[in-house]
């Protein structure tokens, strides 16, 4: 397999200690350098509201195989986490899109790094991404009220 990065990630944060824990409780804004020669890939994109952002967490630990996380005592697989740390650090985030200066996008709502690498972006389409019958919170979560509470999302 071979990727390619389409653009990089602009923010302040350059550890993964400054970085906010989930991409939901972050309110600062991000810029999206997109690669002049994949700008015209993006052609339109300005009129999504929330794209969908694939970037790499190039600082992660591809070693665990489980995680402890917010809503579980006990740790889980972290492919049933939101998890960086994983064997492939691929991350996925529906991002608020601000404004759009030519090949950069300015978003809200993520959590990179700074000079994270952007393998690719998509539109969020609430009719084919969205499924209001899901389990809002992961299932394995010891208490779901506080998990809701914490969530950014209710």
């Amino acid at each position: 397999m071979e990727l390619t990065p389409i653009g990089v990630v602009h923010r302040l944060s350059k550890d993964r200690g400054e970085a906010p824990r989930r991409e939901g409780f972050a309110d600062t804004a991000q810029t999206l350098e997109l690669f002049p020669e994949f700008t015209p890939g993006r052609k339109t994109i300005e009129k999504t509201a929330r794209p969908i952002v694939l970037y790499w967490e190039d600082r992660a630990n591809r070693d665990p195989l489980q995680s402890n996380t917010p809503f579980s005592s006990d740790p889980i697989g972290v492919c049933a986490s939101r998890s960086p740390n994983c064997p492939n650090p691929i991350a996925f985030c529906v991002a608020d899109l601000v404004h759009r200066e030519g090949n950069r996008l300015i978003v809200q709502g993520m959590d990179a790094l700074d000079g994270s690498p952007l393998p690719d972006s998509k539109i969020y389409s609430p009719f084919l991404d969205s499924f209001p019958d899901s389990t809002p919170v992961p299932p394995h979560s010891d208490n779901l009220s506080a998990a809701k509470e914490r969530s950014p999302y209710g």
